[in-house]
């Protein structure tokens, strides 16, 4: 009787053993296993105050695992600290092991927008209101972007925010403000200003590195061929240091705002407003767009020379002129018979 107990006993054990064993293979094994969905990706939202076990659970209700306790138990006996809220891209062949590890390091995904070089704030907010993950937060306005903005000494808040944001692609999880953007790109525009006003070249027309971002602007804008840059620069420098007007198109076009049709006349060229620089004897007194670094470092380091004058050559490129009289004729030359092909910027940079 009392052997019989004992093997009653030794087979239960085993047994136990074995299914204990089972168990462990099968939870390890469920680990591992690819996730199940259709498509090569799929998208998983994690909201605030989510756990791994609510994870576990809803996975499986939504078919892509067999069943949430492996990842259940996982969670309570191998898992330490927070996962991290946000949107999670799974790609086909991934496990439950490769999302924990995902939201455990907050790997979400990120999107990206990109804010050319020359375009102004207004044209920005358009970018984002186009962009179909941004344009799902609540859009700024103008006023509340400028709000963002100060000056070189980071303290005082400027009343145009025009030329104080840094072009560039930036990268940002979903749910994340447009205004955290601007004020990204702010932060990335006053650093590289104050870097490269830290190495001008001497003796340069401007007083402050808000000057050099106003003429950087103008720059911006003016060129078309990268190689030209620092030479428009030079132009710009010596009619300032002359005491020249810069009598720059781009400047009165950006005074004309919306009353702008697309067609300079002669009539806007004599129209008084702050941003005619066919009319007034200095800089405009905001930048006209958001410029590049490029552009603020030809602003700071212009193209020793003597040209005073250009003109657009209608590829893309300029001509350049020492004297008046040599504007003149190029100005006949490429402005006054302009072909069907004309363009002031080379193709695609219009």
């Amino acid at each position: 009787m009392f052997r019989r107990l004992i093997l009653l006993a030794a087979s239960l054990f085993v047994v136990a053993l074995l299914a204990a064993g089972t168990f462990y293979w099968w939870v390890t094994n469920s680990l591992v296993q690819p996730l199940s969905f259709e498509g090569d990706t799929y998208t998983l939202m994690v909201e605030p105050g989510s756990t791994l076990t609510g994870l576990a659970r809803r996975l499986h209700s939504e078919g892509l695992t067999t069943s949430p306790l492996p990842m259940q138990l996982h969670a309570r006996l191998a898992v330490s600290g927070k996962i991290h809220t946000g949107e999670y891209l799974i790609k086909q062949g991934e496990t439950i092991l490769d999302l924990v590890a995902k939201l455990l390091k907050g790997d979400v995904v990120l999107h990206r927008i990109t804010f050319p070089e020359g375009r102004t704030v207004a044209q920005w907010l358009e970018l984002v209101a186009a962009h179909p993950i941004l344009s799902q937060q609540p859009l700024p306005d103008i006023a509340e972007v400028s709000a963002l903005v100060t000056d070189e000494d980071g303290e005082t808040a400027v009343e145009n925010a025009e030329g104080w944001f840094f072009p560039d692609t930036y990268t940002f999880p979903r749910n994340r403000s447009p205004l955290d953007i601007f004020r990204q790109a702010h932060r990335q525009m006053q650093a590289i200003l104050a870097e490269e006003w830290r190495n001008r070249a001497p003796d340069l027309p401007l007083e402050s590195s808000y000057e050099a971002l106003i003429l950087a602007s103008i720059i911006e804008k003016e060129t078309g061929l990268a190689s030209e840059r620092t030479t428009i620069a030079g132009v710009f420098v010596r009619r300032l240091n002359k005491g020249m007007r810069l009598q720059t198109d781009p400047t009165v076009i950006y005074g004309l705002g919306e009353n702008f049709d697309g067609n300079l006349t002669r009539k806007h060229l004599g129209e008084e407003n702050p941003y005619n620089t066919y009319l007034i004897s200095a800089l405009p007194p905001t930048p006209i767009a958001n410029p590049g670094r490029e552009a603020i470092h030809a602003a700071l380091n212009p193209e020793p020379g003597t040209a005073l004058y250009f003109v657009a050559r209608g590829d893309g490129s300029h001509f350049f002129s020492n004297t008046l009289d040599q504007h003149i004729k190029a100005v006949r030359e490429y402005q006054l018979k302009r072909s069907k092909n004309y363009r002031s910027a080379p193709a695609g940079n219009q």
